[in-house]
């Protein structure tokens, strides 16, 4: 049994006022940084030790994490909704409380940025809602975000941030795969950006292949999302895999 641990000091959780806002949903756009000398009758001055704590390294580039320990190099925050959901370790899995209805909430991983990256995640929630993986998040053009739900859907979207904790959704495409469950959200999915090309996998097979040329976004931090939707949700992360290809 894998220990718990809160993450506490390790995770930034951004934390977003009550009421905020669902994201907005905009229309689909089209797709295709000499010491002196010291006197000799001086006795010389030993400075002492450094006291700071050294920054923590990141992993390898590319590595799978298996969420048995807490990281430095994961920051979440909330896109859209009300209440404050909260990440934790918990028993090998990461662990995101959504307590209220129809809030949006997502999690960078900054130890790195990626251009062509492939992401896969195993995935389940208790209750109606939806969870994905992001690719090419930067805070000021975007990020992409492929997510499935508990009605047996998957969509591509591409958010922008509106504010802290306030964000617009873009639709890009929605549709349905027999790959996904019904009333369960329970896979492994997967989200592939090459170049101009994002593929969509589902338990390990490709459901969807779209040119994302049109919307400019070629580098930044990949990343996971959950959401509830008619009522609160518990999401787990049970391992993410970040590889070239």
């Amino acid at each position: 049994m894998k220990k718990y641990i809160l993450i506490g000091c390790y995770i930034l959780i951004t934390a977003c006022n009550m009421g905020t806002p669902a994201p907005e949903i905009e229309s689909t756009p089209t797709a295709t940084l000499l010491p002196l000398p010291i006197p000799a009758t001086e006795t010389p001055t030993i400075p002492p030790l450094p006291t700071d704590t050294p920054t923590l390294a990141p992993p390898p580039r590319f590595f799978t994490d298996e969420f048995d320990v807490p990281s430095d190099f994961w920051e979440f925050q909330q896109a859209g909704g009300n209440g404050t959901p909260a990440a934790a370790i918990e028993n090998g899995a990461l662990r995101i409380d959504i307590p209220l209805a129809d809030t949006w909430y997502l999690g960078a991983y900054n130890a790195y940025t990626y251009s062509n990256v492939t992401v896969r995640v195993k995935i389940s929630a208790s209750a109606a809602g939806s969870m994905g993986l992001i690719c090419r998040y930067d805070v000021s053009k975007g990020w992409f975000e492929f997510n499935i739900d508990s009605s047996g859907t998957y969509s591509l979207l591409l958010g922008q941030w509106l504010a802290p904790g306030v964000s617009k959704y873009i639709p890009i495409i929605s549709d349905g795969s027999s790959l996904l469950n019904v009333d369960n959200v329970n896979s492994e999915i997967g989200l592939s950006c090459q170049e101009n090309t994002l593929s969509l996998y589902a338990n390990e097979t490709l459901i969807r292949r779209l040119d994302v040329t049109n919307y400019g976004l070629t580098e930044g931090y990949v990343g996971i999302s959950a959401a509830s939707f008619a009522e609160p949700t518990t999401a787990f992360f049970e391992w993410l895999k970040i590889s070239e290809e």
